[in-house]
């Protein structure tokens, strides 16, 4: 069973559990990057309109995901619980509304992302988090996250630092001082190479997400989530997962 279809399994369980109404409505809606990280300074992906947030609302609770396929959406619970999770914009709606349902259950903390000088501090902190846990070790970074690279490179050095993306505008590329990697032909490269992994929660989105659990779990080696996208599935399945400023 895929990491989605768990989430969506133990959602159902929860609400049920909970005694949520699955006849209640959701609403979803794109967000600008402005309207997403405020007047937030740096790089970040969200501004090359690569990639986009959604928010869902459910109740006066909100939830948010990363997408490269936003779009609105309105329905209720129980549509919502069997849309086909096949679909990349499907899946986007199905975890911001996730997200904003264990906000409104207290069961989930940071399902919204963080704004103003939040994202510029958010590097430097979540690198000093992974040192307080494991140590000076090599890091494998999965997604691209521009001021989260910098930040490895600052503490730990560039030579204990390896970075992958999807993106073909990155791949072959080189971010301060780190060349990147094909996220898609390298990730085993850079699991072998690592010894603890740090991958972009968004992963749940795109469709990633199970390859690189699965590779990390082969070769024995720690992952750790990063961002406000897998906050609801992290608390339903015990993901570790930092997000150090999300709201």
């Amino acid at each position: 069973m895929s990491i989605l279809e768990k989430v969506r399994k133990e959602f159902i369980r929860t609400c049920n559990e909970r005694s949520v109404d699955l006849k209640r409505a959701v609403s979803v809606h794109p967000l600008s990057s402005r309207d997403t990280i405020g007047d937030a300074e740096g790089d970040f992906v969200i501004k090359k309109g690569k990639e986009h947030v959604i928010e869902a609302t459910f109740d006066e609770a909100r939830g948010q995901a990363f997408t490269g396929t936003p779009c609105r959406w309105n329905g209720t619970l129980e549509e919502l619980l069997s849309i086909e999770l096949s679909d990349v914009g499907h899946r986007g709606i199905f975890v911001a509304t996730v997200n904003a349902v264990l906000r409104a259950l207290e069961l989930a903390t940071g399902t919204i992302h963080c704004r103003d000088e939040d994202p510029a501090n958010c590097g430097p902190e979540l690198a000093g988090q992974l040192e307080a846990r494991f140590g000076s070790k090599r890091f494998g970074l999965v997604g691209l996250q521009p001021a989260i690279l910098k930040a490895l490179a600052a503490r730990f050095g560039p030579e204990f630092v390896r970075v992958v993306d999807l993106n073909l505008d990155n791949i072959g590329g080189s971010k301060y001082g780190i060349e990147v990697w094909d996220g898609q032909s390298d990730l085993s490269r850079l699991v072998g190479w690592s010894e603890v992994g740090l991958a972009t929660g968004s992963s749940i989105v795109n469709g990633t997400i199970d390859k690189i659990i699965r590779c990390f779990k082969e070769d024995n080696k720690p992952l750790v989530f990063f961002g406000n996208t897998i906050s609801g599935a992290a608390a339903l399945l015990g993901i570790d997962r930092l997000c150090p400023f999300g709201r």
